[in-house]
């Protein structure tokens, strides 16, 4: 088993082999809509997954799908090439859900941004309900204390 730091950094080198494949090896316009984004390695240095977003809606996103499959070997063999490893790992593309839940996550903020503003707007001409000063200010009754020494049956100690 590999140091997960040597996994890290031939995870952040696959990310790069990649992207220049994916520019030079790779002869297909559909290849220029595709962002390497990360990529991962597993600890035995077998096995990678890249992830990928497109630029485009979702038919240029099962376009590069496709493209990324059947380019499969020829990324493989780039990676081959490049790393200086006994073995090359199998590469598997997984598309990138991070910027839609960003995007989605941007929305819910703008939204709360909004319902904030409008709850400012309704209570900036708001009044409070009932006195204006609601804590009591009556003075206690003479019959509430004894001047005896005792509270509530609890007489006080004397020295």
């Amino acid at each position: 088993m590999a140091d997960p730091a040597r996994a890290a950094r031939l995870a952040q080198r696959i990310k790069v082999v990649v992207a220049e494949a994916l520019r030079k090896a790779v002869k297909d316009e559909r290849a220029e809509a595709i962002t390497v984004t990360d990529a991962r390695v597993t600890n035995d240095l077998q096995h990678a997954t890249v992830y990928y977003t497109v630029l485009g809606d979702a038919a240029a996103a099962q376009r590069a799908r496709d493209l990324l499959e059947a380019k499969k070997g020829v990324l493989r063999r780039e990676v081959g090439r490049n790393l200086t490893i006994r073995l090359t790992p199998t590469l598997e593309f997984v598309a990138d859900e991070i910027p839609v839940n960003a995007s989605h996550l941007e929305d819910l903020l703008r939204e709360a941004k909004a319902r904030d503003a409008e709850v400012a707007k309704l209570a900036s001409g708001a009044q409070p309900a009932g006195d204006p000063d609601p804590y009591r200010k009556d003075e206690p009754e003479d019959d509430d204390y004894e001047d005896e020494g005792e509270f509530d049956g609890v007489e006080e100690p004397q020295d």
